[in-house]
Parts: C-alpha cells; sequence; structure tokens
C-alpha cells in the first residue's frame, strides 16, 4: 500500500525534523533506517502495531517496521510496515508520504526499504542504522542491495532526538507513574500474611492492567531476603516488603520503587527508610536545568558516603521515558553497561529522570526508593510520588 500526497498537501511531521536534521548532519547520516520499536513508535507519532507488542517472531522469521527519512527532505519519508498494518492505515492514515504494508519478514521489510532508499537516489549514501535492532539477514539484504553506501551507526542520534520529552509525552510519563503506584498501593494492602512472592506479583500484575497499563515486570523481596525473583515465600508479620515495578502506559515506561511493612514499622526500619529519603532528597535538591548531570550524582553519592548505611547503600540515576534507561546518561557502567556521556553536559527541561536509593540492609532486608522526576526551568516535578513512606500491608 503506498500513499502519495497530492501536489500542495501539507505534511505534518510527529517530531521536531530541524533537531533530526542537525544531529544526522553532525552524525554523517544522510538517511536513517530506523527499526526499533521505540524509535519508531516517536517517529511515527506514537504508534505502536499492537499485533506485535509482546512478541516480534512470526513464522520463520520476525516483525521488522522500518521508518525511512531522508536528512532535510520529510516529504521523502516512509513507513515499511508488516501486511496487516494496512488496516491500521486505513483508519488512522500514517504521516509518512509512503507507506509500503506488504511485509512479514526482516528480510523483504529490508528489501522493501533498501528499494524506497534507492528510488530516491541514494543508494550509495551514508545510511543511519540501529544495529542493536537490526537482524543480521536484514542487514545483509540491504548491504547487498544499498552496493556503496556506508552504514553509520544512529544509536546516538535518536538517543538526542528523544532526550527532551514534550508535553504530551511528560503527561503519557505522569499517568504511567502515578497508575503505577496507585497499583502497588492498591497490591501492598491486599497483601497479608502468607501471601508470597508469586501471589503479590500476580495481584500487582492484574492492578496494573485493570488500570490500563502493560505490565512489564515486577521485582519484589519480602524479609531479609535481597532476592527479588518471584518464589513461594510467603510474607511474614513485621517483615519488610519491596516492590520495584515497571508498567507501559502507551508506549512510556513508569518505573518506581515502594515500601512495605506487615504491621507498624519499629523505630529502626522508620530510620533506615529516612536514611534511604536523605539520599533521594540530596539528589533532588540539585535537579534542575542548566546543573550537570554529574553535579546530581556527585552530590547524592556524598550524602550517602557520609551516611552510616553506606557501607551497604548504592545510589544510582538514570533517564527514562520510551524505554527505561535512555538519555540523559548520567553513571558509566552503573550498574547497568553504557558510558555516562551526559554527566558533562547540563540537564535540560523536559528530561526525565529515574532516582533510586537502594539499600541492602544485613538483617531488615532490601530497602529502596526509586522516584520519577521531570527537570523544570527552576526545578523538577515528582510523577507518582504516593506512598514513599512506609505502606502497611493487610489493609485493605
Amino acid at each position: 500500500m503506498k500513499h502519495v500526497p497530492s501536489q500542495g498537501e501539507a505534511i505534518e511531521v510527529p517530531f521536531d525534523t530541524k533537531r533530526l536534521d542537525a544531529l544526522m548532519d553532525a552524525a554523517g547520516i544522510d538517511v536513517l533506517l530506523s527499526t526499533s520499536k521505540h524509535n519508531t513508535q516517536y517517529l511515527l507519532g506514537g504508534y505502536r502495531f499492537i499485533f506485535f507488542s509482546a512478541m516480534d517472531a512470526i513464522g520463520h522469521s520476525r516483525y521488522l517496521p522500518v521508518v525511512v527519512y531522508e536528512r532535510g527532505k520529510p516529504e521523502n519519508s516512509a513507513f515499511v510496515a508488516n501486511r496487516m498494518e494496512g488496516g491500521e492505515h486505513h483508519n488512522r492514515p500514517f504521516w509518512t508520504p509512503a507507506v509500503h504494508a506488504e511485509t512479514w519478514g526482516s528480510t523483504d521489510a529490508a528489501a522493501r526499504a533498501a528499494d524506497h532508499v534507492g528510488k530516491l537516489g541514494k543508494a550509495g549514501a551514508r545510511i543511519g542504522i540501529e544495529p542493536g535492532f537490526l537482524p543480521l539477514d536484514a542487514f545483509r539484504v540491504l548491504s547487498e542491495r544499498l552496493e556503496g553506501a556506508t552504514f553509520v551507526d544512529a544509536t546516538h542520534a535518536l538517543e538526542r532526538l528523544r532526550a527532551v520529552k514534550t508535553p504530551a509525552e511528560l503527561a503519557l510519563l505522569k499517568s504511567a507513574s502515578e497508575l503505577i503506584t496507585e497499583a502497588m498501593m492498591a497490591t501492598i494492602a491486599g497483601a497479608r500474611a502468607g501471601s508470597t512472592k508469586t501471589d503479590i506479583i500476580e495481584r500487582l500484575r492484574r492492578e496494573e492492567t485493570n488500570r490500563g497499563l502493560q505490565f512489564e515486570y515486577c521485582l519484589l523481596t519480602l524479609g531479609a531476603s535481597h532476592n527479588r525473583a518471584a518464589s513461594p515465600q510467603a510474607w511474614q508479620p513485621g517483615e519488610v516488603l519491596s516492590i520495584d515495578s515497571g508498567g507501559n502506559f502507551h508506549g512510556y515506561i513508569g518505573d518506581l520503587c515502594r515500601m512495605g511493612v506487615l504491621g507498624e514499622p519499629d523505630a529502626e526500619l522508620e530510620d533506615l527508610l529516612a536514611e534511604v529519603e536523605a539520599v533521594q532528597q540530596a539528589a533532588f535538591s540539585k535537579i534542575r536545568a542548566g546543573t550537570l548531570g554529574g553535579d546530581v550524582v556527585a552530590h547524592a553519592e556524598g550524602v550517602l558516603k557520609a551516611s552510616k548505611v553506606a557501607p551497604f547503600t548504592d545510589f544510582f540515576a538514570h533517564g527514562m521515558g520510551l524505554i527505561s534507561h535512555e538519555a540523559p546518561f548520567l553513571m558509566t557502567n552503573h550498574p547497568v553497561t553504557y558510558e555516562g556521556v551526559d554527566a558533562a553536559h547540563p540537564l535540560e527541561a523536559g528530561m526525565v529522570l529515574s532516582v533510586e536509593t537502594t539499600m541492602l540492609h544485613p538483617t531488615r532486608g532490601f530497602i529502596k526508593l526509586e522516584d520519577t522526576l521531570a527537570v523544570t526551568a527552576g526545578g523538577y516535578e515528582m510523577f507518582g510520588e504516593a506512598g514513599r513512606g512506609w505502606n502497611r500491608g493487610g489493609t485493605a
């Protein structure tokens, strides 16, 4: 299926083309072939095909969406889609002037994208690809059909494009965070003595799904254990619970951690959570547009170093949005493996951060707060701030 705009028809592009053009120019990219689900969603204005939302595999191959964008010429853009997406285009037309809803697997999608690039006269150009999201068989097809092309890694350019969120994106991230904390509060209140980790995780899955979220994961601990995997372990009176979950709302991730206790928290537990909160607040105090990303981390780590819980507590901060770790990248290999390339750069209004302090207490267990904040000109806005203290289990 191919849509060609009539002469003079305006093209409404759902992202900042000038920003993308500048990023492509800096990276030495003439034509972009985006193939990751998160970046194709971004370039298509929020669209993600529901049929392949959970799994990409089909038959002997896999679903491979491709958005083709020529620098400075959005009118030459195309979306290479699965055959079933023709109905999606009929109901809500994609913005790209060309739509090729003719593919079933990775190699035919790559061939169709290469054909489109060739018709633009760019077969020998500098082609931007996403190496981590381009199957080997698809890359071979591109290499064969675009003979003379130079393939350039476009990952960094696309990360920069998504780094500052639009108001609409911020609203989705706020909703995701609020719905997750609501689901966590309901899950903790509904858990009782004898509730197993498997039971509690399943309860959270239902609570998130019932609120319109796509459940992604739950990392859960009970008691003195630091093991966050599902198991038959049961919650006992006086024990703590940590619940860390990611839920997806229209493609955007909410990622938070909250604490529960079965009964009333004793003085030691109140003190331990206060230590975690002090580190969180230290990080919050430095978050505003213009602050170097590394300064946020350094200040929080300085407060943590002076804390009595420092030997068994860790601080971490990272960007988030369509994926759980994206720009700004503030720390190197801590614990996720990537370079902290934004530590020496100022935060910008509209960036979104996840800030987390994790305590592995030797006798009381896993005590953690993880919060989501949007950077503003004068500071920050917290998303999903409910339940940051001790939440009582068995109260529902």
